[in-house]
């Protein structure tokens, strides 16, 4: 093939000249054509919208069992945990669907039931509720996702002070040396753990909030405290006893792991809270260079699934679905190098399990285990959405 031929190409396919030249030299150095260089390339392309088109189905499959089946007549997806699924399922959408905020009624009605749940201490929750903290992060990062014309600005501003306030610290007539300090749990008065503080980092990161903020910092002494791993912030009795860098529900409390105990009184790790805690690191600020890091993505290599929360079995499968893709996401990592199975394209594989298990209706559901509420379709499918979100480059 002349080389006129390959930068014409080249322009054609919207590719700089210099790299196409550049891909022709090196497949001549290598004994191969340019024609399979760029068929190679081609195929990648081919493969990469069949991703799109995939998620494509399954989200519009999604927000239809959102729209049609999904939502009660005051606007609500589902009541039970007062404002904090309503608050999943309208991120989820507007997540995929950015244009609904204005345009779709069944978001109007679900914003105006969020909105009727402001406090006038700032939180967004039911009123009498026991899921203050639950309720009020995912509220808030819904508003904030429908709020491109600065109509929420007041709202977020206050739910924000709200989420600083019921944070466990002096205020809270906690110190340092705690392990409470830095957490949160469903209210101000409940015991913290690693998916309130999770949401709450989340939240406040999303609302704007520097990952060197005080409040933020205070929640990564928390975070640190729930990992098995000694001697790397996590000063409490079990930090030494299982050590493999994975992270457990919370150390607040005497301690509590939703894996149990191992022999000799440690806390198991699993994988929702490891992805939860792998998490929130990084929304702190830290990097792959950092121990706690380090730890938690060697376990996750070790212990990589989708078949299972790991350490869980069928419980708060699809909370580890999602906690999984936000993760690896945020982690910036392409493949996993996992110990039994070699390098792992997890955005593949995550698209071929949720593909595997979406329902007729286009909902998800844990038919295996309703524990953590997975027996909520509302509540389910907003976790898958918000995970193929995370998938898509």
């Amino acid at each position: 093939m002349p080389f006129e031929r390959i930068v014409l190409t080249t322009a054609r396919s919207r590719r700089p000249a210099g790299l196409g030249v550049l891909l022709a030299a090196t497949a001549c150095l290598a004994g191969l054509t340019p024609t399979s260089v760029w068929a190679e390339d081609a195929s990648s392309s081919v493969a990469s919208a069949s991703m799109d088109q995939r998620i494509d189905r399954m989200v519009d499959r999604g927000i239809e069992f959102l729209r049609t089946r999904g939502q009660s007549d005051e606007g609500a997806f589902s009541g039970e945990t007062g404002a904090a699924v309503t608050g999943l399922c309208v991120r989820a959408i507007l997540e995929h669907r950015p244009e609904a905020a204005k345009a779709d009624p069944v978001i109007a009605k679900a914003l105006k039931y969020l909105e009727s749940k402001v406090q006038p201490d700032g939180g967004i929750y039911a009123t009498g509720s026991k899921h203050r903290n639950y309720e009020t992060t995912t509220a808030a990062m819904a508003l904030n996702r429908a709020n491109e014309d600065g109509r929420y600005d007041s709202q977020l501003d206050r739910a924000k002070a709200f989420l600083k306030d019921i944070q466990w610290d002096e205020e809270e007539g906690a110190k340092p040396s705690d392990t409470a300090y830095g957490g949160a749990g469903y209210g101000s008065h409940s015991r913290p753990d690693l998916s309130n503080t999770a949401f709450l980092i989340e939240a406040l990161r999303d609302l704007g909030t520097d990952a060197q903020d005080e409040s933020i910092q205070k929640a990564l002494m928390f975070v640190s405290r729930t990992q098995n791993l000694p001697q790397e912030g996590n000063d409490t009795d079990h930090a030494d006893k299982i050590g493999d860098g994975g992270f457990y529900y919370t150390p607040a409390a005497g301690g509590q792991s939703k894996a149990g105990e191992s022999a000799n009184g440690g806390l198991r790790s699993y994988g929702s809270m490891t992805y939860a805690g792998l998490k929130s690191m990084i929304y702190a600020g830290l990097t792959q260079d950092d121990p706690r890091v380090n730890a938690a993505l060697d376990f996750i290599r070790k212990h990589y699934t989708l078949d299972n929360n790991p350490g869980m079995g069928a419980q708060g499968q699809y909370y580890y679905y999602h906690t999984f893709a936000k993760a690896l996401d945020v982690a910036e990592l392409e493949v996993v190098e996992t110990t039994d199975s070699g390098s792992r394209d997890w955005r593949a594989d995550l698209v071929d399990k949720l593909e595997s298990v979406q329902q007729e209706d286009g909902s998800w559901v844990n038919r295996d285990a309703e524990r953590w509420m997975e027996g909520d379709r509302q509540l389910v499918t907003a976790y898958c959405l918000l995970a193929l979100k995370h998938v898509r480059k």
